[in-house]
């Protein structure tokens, strides 16, 4: 990985995790800090895309609260989606365990 592939890399983290909304920062920071470095070039666009977006929208999409416009990148937010679902799924939850 290049020193410029780090470096976006950082930023990305810094922007998931600094939000100044904390229920999304719990879903954005752990997403990039697992799966940013796994991410084609192209994922990657779309989900730097997807964090230009305010927090309060951003949320309301992920969290399935409101639908998202259609120029949002569609894989990279069911991505973060399932991730929510994996991470945050409560014992005895029935959407998939």
């Amino acid at each position: 990985m290049s020193i410029h592939d780090e470096t976006r890399l950082k930023r990305l983290s810094f922007r998931a995790w600094r939000r100044g909304f904390r229920e999304a920062d719990l879903i954005l920071g752990p997403f990039v800090d697992t799966h940013a470095r796994d991410l084609s070039p192209e994922a990657l666009d779309a989900l730097e895309d997807l964090l230009a977006y305010p927090d309060q929208d951003l949320y309301a999409w992920i969290v399935e609260r409101e639908t998202p416009p259609p120029e949002v990148d569609a894989e990279a937010l069911a991505a973060l989606r399932r991730f929510r679902d994996q991470v945050h799924q409560l014992p005895g939850d029935v959407r998939g365990g």
